[in-house]
């Protein structure tokens, strides 16, 4: 076993749905099965305007053979596993590539950085979590590291770096918080039903981090996978007296026994307002899931 970069472009050729699973060719298919039963980031590539980076990470269940594609592979993320990184992780840093190991000996990039799957070092892998999921109460620190920028020393053992980060990934509490912030920040901290953003005097935000698909039903801890809820929207949301459509549509169930004050506090447009980025926005597969496991028609 061993970490792994997936690289993902949203609208590629690839039938890709990077918290589900991760399509690719038959060329990587022996890289790919060296990473099954451990962890791998994903990231885009250099060439996209405003490339986010390195943005999440996952671990893979197994790789089968693409169902509706010959000569195609997918990996399967495991259940639970998939974390989005908040703030995601630029692909250099102070003039550095993030990512060591894809630099020559002459210290420049190589050809090997074009690879879509390759493998990932220890100390790159434990770098790109510490810079994408920051959290000084469950990722490991020592004096010895540049704590200015979260690296992490290139010279510490595979088993120092890689059990506490690996704990980490699994740990509730730090997966809800990691989710937490990353929500809050696609959404700028308003709540996609209402519109409002409150701040209490202590400086948090009042909106909740809510999933669509709850992760006790097989939902990720995926932005695609969240929305920023007041409370009480909250609250209606999980008990199915609202819901989405596909287009954000905002519904209203017919259980609701008081409807005109539901809609009064719906925003003006009638839609859930979404993260900037498409990427960000919530996924149809889980808002389908919603409606038909949880939303009262």
């Amino acid at each position: 076993m061993t970490f792994g970069v997936f690289m993902h472009k949203d609208g590629s050729k690839y039938d890709d749905i990077p918290e589900v699973h991760y399509q690719f060719p038959k060329s990587y298919l022996s890289r790919a099965q060296q990473m099954v039963g451990d962890w791998i980031v994903y990231r885009e590539p250099v060439k996209i305007p405003n490339s986010k980076g390195f943005f999440a990470v996952a671990k893979v269940e197994e790789i089968i053979p693409d169902p509706a594609e010959p000569d195609r592979y997918r990996a399967i993320i495991e259940k639970g596993s998939y974390l989005p990184f908040e703030p995601t992780v630029p692909h250099i840093m102070n003039g550095e590539q993030v990512e060591r190991g894809v630099l020559n000996e002459e210290g420049r990039v190589s050809g090997r950085a074009q690879a879509a799957v390759r493998s990932l070092s220890h100390s790159d892998f434990a770098r790109i979590v510490s810079l994408g999921l920051p959290d000084e109460d469950f990722l490991p620190r020592s004096d010895d590291e540049v704590v200015e920028d979260n690296r992490v020393r290139d010279n510490q053992t595979p088993f120092e770096i890689e059990r506490p980060i690996v704990q980490s990934l699994v740990s509730k509490p730090f997966r809800d918080r990691a989710f937490r912030r990353a929500v809050m920040h696609a959404y700028d901290g308003r709540c996609a039903v209402t519109g409002w953003k409150l701040v209490n005097g202590g400086g948090r935000l009042e909106a909740q981090a809510a999933h669509i698909r709850p992760v006790e039903h097989g939902g990720p801890d995926s932005v695609r996978n969240g929305l920023a809820l007041s409370g009480t929207a909250h609250w209606m949301f999980d008990r199915g007296l609202i819901g989405f459509r596909d287009d954000l549509e905002i519904m209203v169930s017919r259980q609701v026994n008081d409807p005109a004050s539901v809609e009064g506090i719906i925003n003006r447009t009638g839609k859930a307002i979404a993260p900037q980025r498409e990427a960000d926005r919530p996924h149809p597969q889980f808002l389908a899931w919603h409606r038909e496991h949880c939303f009262k028609h």
